[in-house]
């Protein structure tokens, strides 16, 4: 099931989503060469998260290789400051494109609760709260972490809680037989949220790279724990009374 609109009226123009996006981009283009071999590998040594050396559980001077001939090497110094540069890596074009679409869907309606502060903030927040939940699975893992993934689960999380009858218009793959629908945001999210958890279940313990399922089931529970101090009810009013007006217009015609 892959997102392709949702019918969900916006109040003001979703400004720091579209920042977010933007600054995604530059950085996919800037810092990691749109994907270029070396200058990818680079980002991943340098601002990726690794789990055992931000926890100081492996020895400097251990090395993760990423492909035959790059590796990275670890000097100890435990780079904090991958717990937020991490959130704005990507491994490929299918990995940012994936999650800068699902972040326009879904986020532009949480931030029209929230206001573009509180919403930046929010998603930085579910981003550590994801980044937490994947290292608690394997504290030594040499494995970086990148993706904007576990921000975006929670954004959806808070979508979910926020929104659970919107409808959104979904592409299915049925095997060679493709369709759209429109669903519930609580059965299209719900359903995401359960194949993380299906996946991650199994994924505990492995020291194989591949999707960081536990970034999205940590981000996604983030953001329904975080929205309720995060929303602003003057503005969840006005959201709701817009979506009213379209609504009766809709009626009307």
């Amino acid at each position: 099931m892959f997102p392709l609109r949702d019918e969900n009226p916006l109040v003001g123009v979703p400004y720091a989503t579209i920042a977010l996006i933007i600054l995604n981009a530059i950085v996919w283009f800037a810092v990691q060469g749109a994907g270029n071999p070396q200058s990818l590998a680079e980002s991943l040594c340098l601002y990726g998260l690794i789990p055992g050396d931000l926890l100081g559980n492996v020895a400097p001077g251990s090395s993760i290789a990423l492909s035959d001939t790059l590796a990275c090497y670890i000097d100890g110094s435990g780079n904090p400051k991958s717990l937020f540069t991490s959130m704005f890596m990507h491994g490929g074009w299918f990995h940012i494109l994936g999650n800068m679409w699902f972040l326009w869907v879904f986020g532009d309606n949480v931030e029209d609760v929230m206001g573009p502060v509180r919403f930046v903030a929010f998603y930085l927040l579910c981003g550590l709260a994801a980044a937490a939940a994947q290292i608690a699975t394997d504290t030594g893992s040499l494995i970086p972490m990148v993706g904007a993934s576990g921000a975006i689960g929670g954004v959806m999380g808070a979508y979910a809680l926020l929104f659970p009858r919107a409808h959104v218009h979904t592409l299915i793959f049925l095997g060679f037989y493709v369709t759209t629908v429109a669903v519930p945001a609580i059965f299209m999210l719900g359903y995401w949220f359960l194949l993380q958890l299906l996946q991650g279940l199994p994924a505990l313990g492995s020291t194989q790279g591949g999707v960081a399922f536990w970034a999205h089931i940590g981000g996604f529970a983030a953001g329904v724990i975080l929205i309720h101090p995060f929303k602003r009810d003057d503005l969840f009013a006005a959201h709701h009374a817009q979506s009213h007006r379209q609504t009766a217009k809709h009626r009307w015609f």
